[in-house]
């Protein structure tokens, strides 16, 4: 049998210090020793860079897909101190407003309107007009991960936070989301209007977890919560509004670090990745592809069986190749390009794809590597077949997009062993 085979660089690996989608997966931003870039996510296309000679950079944090940049000091040479978040207007090329804090910011979430800055032990929220005005604090339990997530969609209120407990997470509710802007002549159908407020007052502490957090995440609507622990086997997901567990996932028998949760927006299924290079894909409906369960499942009901073998597991996984098993064997005298840089870390965002005639109002994975590496993930339509990947290099502010990978290479790339 004939193979195809798929050419894969020998560019060294990048070291991208922060990697991370707004809030829609439209674009995304890297930042890396030399400075800063924004991408079009898919297709993939810089939109542009910047090169920074003064310090480096901890994270670019995107306000939607307008000029507006939060940026973090960080890295080897902090451009920034690292108590500051500086507000920076890309189109202008400059600064135009800055925060100071008496310690490190440990996170930031951001959407129209609103700004949320995740200290050590307290989240502060500023509200975003013509002067940058501070809204509340809340006080939480030891955050040194920054964990924080914010409801973007239109009309959206939710900002979820940890409590003040060991894993437990606080829901707070923020003015609604106003909607974007419309460029272009009015519309013609009638404006959206804002959904009803809750019949009930909602839930404002969950008991997620009885160790640390190590994620939170919510879609754009903010109607549903995911959240992880130190343990990193299983991934639970909540009504953000009665605060009653909905499902619960096992990503793994073995302890990993998920690195993140990311709903698809329709809230039909979520992804999952960790330091393990995998990314592990679970279905929330009834209907669509089943997540795999233990052949035990059926006995539950019965038998005083331990709650593992109610788990119920992923319909899909893939592994993120690894750049550095591409580079020649001859450099292996010399100290590793990629020691300093952590090729197992990723993020991942969902997009839909490309109308090519075929598959229009298709959902699909894009991961992020921190050693530069792009890839296009496709869902399978049944459990386990048929996935496609498609990979590109963000590096050196370069993009090299591969072919698409056939079934049978699927193997060979998966692998990535070199030859």
């Amino acid at each position: 049998m004939n193979l195809s085979r798929v050419a894969i660089s020998t560019l060294q690996p990048v070291n991208v210090y922060d990697a991370r989608f707004e809030m829609d997966n439209k674009i995304f931003t890297v930042s890396t020793p030399v400075g800063f870039a924004v991408y079009r996510t898919c297709p993939l296309t810089l939109i542009r860079k910047r090169e920074l000679t003064g310090g480096t950079l901890a994270a670019v944090v995107p306000l939607h897909t307008s000029s507006l940049l939060f940026l973090l000091g960080g890295g080897p040479s902090p451009l920034y101190p690292p108590n500051k978040v500086v507000l920076w207007d890309d189109a202008l090329g400059t600064e135009v407003a800055e925060l100071e804090f008496r310690e490190r910011v440990r996170g930031l979430a951001c959407r129209r309107g609103w700004l949320a800055v995740a200290l050590r032990r307290r989240v502060v929220v500023f509200e975003l007009k013509e002067q940058i005005t501070r809204h509340a604090e809340w006080d939480t339990w030891d955050n040194p991960r920054g964990l924080l997530a914010l409801a973007s969609g239109t009309y959206a209120t939710l900002l979820a936070i940890p409590g003040k407990q060991m894993g437990h997470v606080q829901l707070i509710h923020l003015p609604p989301c106003v909607p974007p802007t419309p460029i272009g002549p009015p519309s013609s159908s009638p404006p959206r209007k804002p959904p009803p407020p809750p019949t009930k007052h909602p839930v404002a502490i969950i008991a997620a977890h009885t160790t640390a957090l190590t994620t939170l995440s919510v879609p754009p609507s903010g109607r549903l919560l995911a959240t992880t622990s130190s343990r990193g086997t299983l991934v639970r997901t909540w009504d953000a509004v009665t605060g009653k567990l909905v499902r619960e996932f096992r990503r793994g028998t073995d302890k990993a670090e998920i690195f993140g949760v990311a709903f698809r927006p329709d809230e039909r299924e979520l992804c999952v990745w960790s330091d393990k290079g995998t990314v592990h894909v679970f279905n929330l409906v009834v209907s669509g592809a089943s997540n795999r369960q233990s052949t035990f499942s059926p006995l539950t009901p019965y038998l005083p069986l331990p709650k593992y073998f109610e788990s119920e597991w992923s319909y899909a996984q893939y592994r993120i190749p690894v750049q550095s098993s591409h580079i020649s064997l001859s450099q292996t005298s010399i100290r590793s390009p990629t020691a300093e840089v952590d090729e197992e870390r990723c993020v991942v965002g969902w997009i839909e794809a490309p109308d090519d005639g075929n598959a229009s109002g298709e959902h699909q994975l894009v991961a992020l590597t921190y050693a530069g590496g792009w890839y296009r993930l496709s869902l399978p339509r049944s459990a386990l077949v048929e996935i496609e990947i498609k990979g590109g290099r963000i590096g050196c502010w370069l993009v090299d997009i591969c072919p698409q990978v056939s079934a049978e290479d699927r193997e060979w790339l998966l692998c990535a062993q070199p030859v």
